[in-house]
This record gives C-alpha cells, structure tokens and sequence, in this order.
C-alpha cells in the first residue's frame, strides 16, 4: 500500500472519528479507504451501465 496525505475539514474528520469510535470501522485509514473504493465502484457502474459486460479483473 502506499501512504497519501490529504487535507480533509476538520468537520469531516469529526464524522469519521465518530464511525471509528462507534465500531463501524477500526480506523480512520479503513474508513477513507472504504469511501474510495465506494466513489471507483460508483463510477464504474456508471460507466458499466452503457456496457453490460463487467471486467472483474480490472477492479482495484
């Protein structure tokens, strides 16, 4: 895996420390990586709806 550093709203990093604490996730990390990979299916799906066959080896 590699590290990135991002800026984030102190508001936003609120929200996620609170999915942390409620169990919802172990981590913060765990929790954006999981936001990231739900935008890269979204927009696949989006572009998959044009094109029905889906290339499983192709997703991250």
């Amino acid at each position: 895996m590699e590290r990135v550093t991002l800026r984030i709203p102190k508001q936003q990093i609120e929200e996620v420390e609170r999915m942390v604490d409620s169990g919802e996730y172990p981590n913060r990390s765990e929790a954006i990586r999981s936001a990231v990979r739900d935008m890269l299916n979204e927009q696949e799906d989006s572009r998959d709806s044009s094109d029905k066959r889906k290339r499983s080896w192709a997703k991250v």
